[in-house]
């Protein structure tokens, strides 16, 4: 490994030029990769509801709708403005009450139920159906919705996910910046106090800044992204590969020590050192990501695989640009080194050791709690939920749902083999189920008071298809609430008697799916990520115990963060969980590991346990620090900026949990070491050497800082 340092060394500079000119690739690589602001979308396409999604664009050439309110409006404005909706682009139709008879007729005439969903009961609002051509969240899709905005300005309202989605994709692209920025000067500040430099903060984030720039830029090849990847990824890849550049540079400065006046001797050999520690550290972090991959809710695969490449990314520019920028910028960096301004840990690290048994006392009492917390955590599935109220598509949900008594819509695909007057009975039915508003299908228009003759040829080709019927179903009740996911469930009873082949589509059936796919799914990855991490730690340490130890730690930490929102009573994302499961796992085990492998070094060597405890502790609790707040820093910033609740949630619950893994780290983790030292010696290899028993009064901890650690973890 040496070699290679010595290589990145002699070609420091060519590094330098070319590692810059692959940002503008990958800059337009960043640009081109469009963005998915639909959740729902990373459904299994072979689940009922996504299958109907695909038979309503084809076979009816509609992928998504919006219902459009249309304020204070005479009826010959509102055809007007219905003409203006329908030429816009990505419009495929509109339906209004003109589609069914001619404005001249008094409403009147109408149904009742017919009547009350094209009024409000205040008399001065309208309701339209906008038919998208595309999906719900395609780009066609969301400039339909701004240009329906605009033709009536504040006398619409566009409700449904499109709209939504329409609104989280602004806020994103004007936050998206704002978060990368408040999370390097957040980390900034904490490296600039925690490294002796002022100056070399600002390479390790030119560095970790060209890595982000890699990753987000190599996602072309996917075609798309999440938004919710696209918002955490830099900010994730910053707080979990800043640990990477520590090392190096750490590792650097050590080496000057011994080859005085030969730096460039210094990094190739402090390269050769970190390429072991760093790859070794980031095996835990990629195995977490990596995890997430095996959702049946492809978004896991979408977050996993864009921050795994992230973090082989972020080691890749540590032990190549980073270097050469640090060499090349030598003399500043000098220049601007400040003492230390942390202190010596040697005396908490005694501290810690004498009342260890206080402290596994309170990780014991903090358990049962724990795991009740974070199994019974409230969550949410709606993301509108947690949007500003002022948001356009916010307000007209609201007024949807007080004004015309629709909180959502389904839609039913019958086949046309089944007889007009069965679908009639099917809607009937359907109707005198709890909650439903509306039941609109061209059996029930044909029915009713209105002659079938006068049904107008666009209302047939908008309901009905040479395979399919459509109906379509207003619900009082909220999406992802176990009202409506109940009425699912009844509604799919119903159609099943009259047609074994119907479908069920629509945001609420789909979120119903997505409740019981990700439920699944989050026990399976959290095996996964745990079994994984637990197999990494094995080959690592050597140990059969160790695992057992670092991974239960940790998870107790993880525990206490997410049981959290259970005692506050908040609601959390229902992704959180399988989030903070992977990510703070993966990303914090190392601060167990880091202290296990120097606890097991001493041992070996012939510390009692005491001693090789407190001499882990204090030689490896300030690495602990400058990591936990190093992420603290990276997410926490955007969990207090961000308008997206979602986005924002994610990072605090992310920046809570690094110091969690911290403090359990430095206070619950040595304590167990000293209580199982006897096991711990018995079952991992190379722990019985050594006169066990032998004390030493007076051992070296001081000036024994983050550079012996990054030894210690290779």
């Amino acid at each position: 490994m040496v070699k290679f340092g010595n290589f990145i060394v002699r070609h420091r500079v060519t590094i330098l030029i070319i590692g810059f000119l692959m940002l503008i690739p990958c800059a337009i690589g960043y640009i081109t990769t469009r963005t998915n602001y639909d959740i729902l979308s990373y459904l299994p396409k072979d689940i009922e509801t996504m299958k109907g999604q695909d038979i309503l664009s084809e076979d009816f050439g509609k992928a998504g709708f919006s219902m459009v309110m249309i304020d204070g409006m005479k009826d010959k404005e509102v055809v007007a403005t219905k003409q203006k909706i329908e030429a816009v682009e990505g419009v495929d139709s509109v339906v209004w009450y003109d589609s069914i008879a001619d404005i001249t007729l008094p409403k009147e005439i109408l149904p009742q139920r017919l009547y009350d969903f094209f009024n409000a009961d205040n008399g001065n609002s309208t309701l339209m159906i906008a038919f998208f051509k595309d999906t719900t969240a395609a780009d066609l899709t969301l400039e339909a919705v701004d240009e329906i905005r605009e033709i009536a300005r504040d006398q619409c309202f566009v409700s449904g996910m499109s709209a939504i989605s329409d609104d989280m994709k602004i806020i994103a692209e004007s936050e998206t910046l704002i978060y990368i920025l408040v999370a390097v000067l957040l980390v900034s500040l904490v490296l600039a106090i925690s490294m002796d430099s002022f100056l070399v903060p600002v390479f390790f984030m030119l560095s970790v800044g060209m890595a982000v720039v890699y990753n987000l830029g190599t996602n072309f090849i996917a075609g798309e992204i999440s938004f919710l990847t696209k918002a955490l990824a830099a900010v994730l890849q910053l707080g979990v590969t800043m640990d990477y550049s520590i090392f190096l540079y750490h590792s650097y400065l050590e080496n000057k020590e011994k080859f005085p006046g030969d730096n460039p001797k210094a990094m190739g050999e402090a390269i050769g050192a970190t390429i072991v520690s760093v790859v070794g550290s980031s095996i835990t972090t990629v195995a977490g990501f990596l995890a997430m991959c095996f959702m049946s809710f492809t978004l896991g695969l979408d977050i996993g695989i864009v921050m795994a490449k992230g973090v082989v990314f972020g080691v890749i520019c540590c032990i190549t640009i980073l270097p050469s920028m640090i060499l090349i910028f030598d003399k500043p960096i000098t220049k601007t080194r400040h003492r230390d301004f942390l202190p010596s840990m040697e005396g908490a690290a005694r501290f810690i050791v004498k009342h260890s048994g206080v402290f596994i006392t309170v990780f014991f009492i903090l358990l049962s709690p724990a795991i009740y917390g974070n199994f019974n955590n409230k969550l949410y599935y709606k993301l509108d939920s947690t949007l500003p109220k002022d948001l356009d598509s916010v307000i007209a949900n609201t007024k949807l749902a007080e004004e015309y008594g629709m909180n959502s819509t389904h839609m039913l695909l019958i086949s046309t083999d089944v007889a007009s007057k069965d679908v009639r009975s099917m809607c009937k039915e359907i109707e005198q189920l709890d909650g439903i508003e509306m039941v609109l299908g061209l059996d029930s228009l044909i029915g009713s008071k209105i002659p079938s003759d006068i049904i107008p040829e666009s209302i047939t080709e908008l309901l009905q298809s040479d395979d399919w019927k459509l109906v379509m179903v207003g619900s009082e009740y909220e999406v992802a609430s176990d009202a409506v996911n109940a009425q699912c469930s009844d509604i799919k009873d119903i159609i099943s008697k009259y047609d074994d082949k119907s479908m069920l589509i629509g945001e609420a059936p789909a979120t119903k799916d997505l409740i019981e796919i990700t439920n699944r799914d989050f026990k399976v990855v959290n095996i996964l990520s745990i079994g994984a991490i637990f197999i990494i730690i094995f080959f690592v340490l050597r140990s059969f115990t160790l695992p057992v130890i670092l991974v239960s730690v940790i998870e107790f930490a993880i525990f206490v963060n997410m049981a959290i929102p259970t005692y506050m009573g908040t609601e959390v994302a229902f992704v959180a969980s399988i989030v903070i499961g992977t990510i703070q796992l993966g990303a914090t085990v190392d601060y167990a590991i880091l202290m296990t492998t120097r606890y097991k070094l001493e041992r070996s060597q012939g510390l009692d346990k005491h001693d090789a405890v407190t001499v882990a502790l204090a030689t490896s609790m300030k690495s602990v620090m400058i990591s936990a707040l190093g992420f603290f820093a990276a997410t926490i910033g955007v969990g207090l900026v961000s308008e997206i609740g979602i986005i924002s949630e994610l990072c605090t619950l992310l920046a809570r949990g690094a110091l969690i893994s911290m403090f359990t780290v430095i206070f619950a983790l040595p304590s167990f070491l000293l209580a199982l030292d006897k096991v711990i010696c018995a079952t991992t290899s190379g722990m019985k050497r050594g006169k066990f028993d032998f004390k030493v009064k007076h051992y070296p901890t001081e000036g024994f800082g983050n550079d012996k650690n990054m030894e210690a973890r290779s």
